[in-house]
């Protein structure tokens, strides 16, 4: 456990560039004693889990098939980014709001909606849908202001 200044002062030493390239961020905290031990405690199998990346990643090679040098839609080029990740209006509206609200940049954008695509694709959706943009959001959470503390 760090202090909330001392996590600051290490954060402020990663460039806003260098986190606009990486994908997802997640913090993840602590999980506390009574969590662990729960029976209550219910996970998804693994199996199950490396069912639904093998299917995903069956569309995203479908989908891809002919693009010189893209195999997911992580290596989507930036120019096709809106054909491939189409949003509905309230998609629209959710994302201009986080933009602004998050001061994201246009780079930030498109890894959003690769990632809402990805996700869209774990659930076995042909569109991205609020909630799969929003849990994409969601992982932006680096570029939250006073992230970890």
């Amino acid at each position: 456990m760090c202090a909330p200044g001392v996590v600051n002062r290490y954060l402020s030493r990663i460039s806003g560039p260098l986190l606009d390239r990486i994908d997802i961020h997640i913090e993840v905290t602590p999980v506390g004693f009574d969590e662990l031990t729960s029976r209550s405690r219910t996970s998804e199998k693994s199996e199950d889990v490396r069912q639904r990346v093998i299917q995903a990643r069956e569309i995203q090679h479908r989908r891809y098939e002919g693009w010189e040098g893209v195999y997911s839609n992580a290596m989507l080029p930036s120019n096709k980014v809106k054909d491939v990740c189409e949003i509905q209006q309230a998609g629209q509206v959710l994302l201009k709001t986080a933009m602004q609200k998050l001061n994201l940049s246009a780079r930030a954008y498109d890894r959003i909606l690769k990632v809402s695509r990805t996700i869209a694709d774990l659930a076995g959706s042909d569109e991205i849908k609020v909630e799969h943009l929003a849990e994409a959001i969601h992982y932006r959470s680096l570029d939250r202001e006073n992230w970890g503390g």
